[in-house]
């Protein structure tokens, strides 16, 4: 099994996932172990607020997985991140029972305030933490099928199909911010107090699923390089670069294409699954088309059809947010952002990881030619191999 693993990754996958294990490692033991007023102690916001990183991250995996492979721009991945977060939020919600504000043992507390006098039929189940993970799959995943089958059976592409996946997560937006429908509204899901019995504040329960995010996000890894790397991976470039082109050689275009959306949806779901008990709230605000958008910016800022470009780019601009966010330059944040999309645009349309790895190919090419063009009897003569 790890044999065929192994074989996809190269020297730089295995360099990012042996860096990934240290950080999932070190940075846990580091918060339970070194006293505070050690300096390599890492204190428990911090353990959170990296942990909301590596979410994010995982998100751009996945966004990269379809932009950068197979030529679908989503403008609209933060709805599956938010269902995915909704679904893990009603299962920390229906953990509260009677220490909510209302005490009720069944209602959670906003549906008491609201005069709900019984739960709503779609929140059964989910006081089952393996019930509630399948809905962390199912939900973004059947909505990504059923979107996308409408959408590529129809051939809809391009900037048309990125309009229509902003709509989509705009129309999720505007509905989950009802009171009636059952979320919580504008207040979204908030005030969890257990996940699996331990308490989401704690210090041990934070380095767990600090840990847990840094696995996951090596297994989507390690997963979407398998994808990637195989013949299946290699009709996804196809698509990318020339889709009529596949479709004409007897390739089922659109088959390919919801597999993998579906895909990225499912792994959009895990990512916010994972950032909700670690940020501790859940709300409408998460389907914002917005937050799409820095989404895409974060995988075109460290480079598309990388995978590792994209969880750089990620870390990279959510940790410049958090520091240009909170001094003097807080209120010109978006106008930073929009100046770095250009800017990686007409500079670096390869994005960070993407122009190092052409400059590198370029470098060994040339070194390549250089040897080549040498005398003869000046040449190694390597054995047979």
């Amino acid at each position: 099994m790890g044999g065929p693993i192994i074989r996809t990754l190269d020297r730089s996958s295995i360099v990012f996932l042996t860096i990934l294990a240290v950080i999932g490692i070190l940075i846990p033991l580091s918060n339970l172990l070194l006293p505070p007023s050690s300096p390599l102690h890492v204190p428990t916001y911090a353990v959170a607020l990296f942990g909301k990183y590596i979410c994010y991250a995982l998100l751009a995996l996945s966004i990269d997985l379809i932009w950068g492979y197979c030529g679908i721009l989503s403008l609209g991945h933060g709805a599956f991140f938010a269902l995915g977060g909704y679904a893990m939020g009603m299962y920390l919600m229906r953990q509260i029972g009677t220490r909510g504000v209302y005490a009720n043992p069944i209602l959670p507390d906003f549906m008491v305030f609201l005069n709900w006098k019984e739960l709503p039929f779609f929140w059964y189940g989910f006081q089952s933490f393996p019930y509630a993970m399948l809905m962390v799959l199912l939900a973004p995943g059947v909505l990504a099928f059923v979107f996308g089958w409408f959408a590529f059976r129809s051939r809809v592409t391009g900037v048309y199909l990125s309009i229509i996946t902003q709509a989509m997560t705009f129309a999720l937006m505007l509905a989950f911010f009802r009171n009636d429908f059952g979320f919580g509204g504008n207040n979204g899901l908030t005030d969890f107090k257990d996940i699996l019995g331990f308490n989401v504040q704690a210090q041990t329960t934070r380095a767990a699923l600090f840990a847990i995010s840094c696995l996951a996000l090596g297994i989507c890894f390690i997963i979407c390089r398998k994808l990637v790397t195989s013949k299946f991976g290699k009709v996804l470039v196809a698509i990318r670069d020339a889709e009529s082109r596949t479709r004409f050689l007897g390739y089922r275009v659109e088959s390919y294409k919801l597999f993998v959306w579906t895909l990225s949806a499912c792994m959009a779901g895990v990512a916010g699954a994972l950032y909700v008990p670690q940020v501790g709230i859940i709300n409408p605000g998460e389907f914002a088309p917005a937050n799409s958008i820095e989404a895409v910016i974060w995988v075109a800022v460290g480079g598309r059809g990388t995978l590792t470009g994209a969880v750089l780019g990620a870390i990279l601009v959510n940790y410049a947010k958090t520091t240009f966010t909170t001094g003097f330059l807080a209120p010109y944040w978006l106008f930073l952002l929009g100046g770095l999309f250009v800017g990686v645009t007409l500079f670096l349309p390869r994005g960070i990881v993407g122009t190092i790895s052409h400059w590198w190919s370029e470098r060994q090419a040339r070194r390549a030619a250089a040897r080549g063009s040498e005398p003869v009897a000046d040449a190694v003569v390597k054995p047979a191999e």
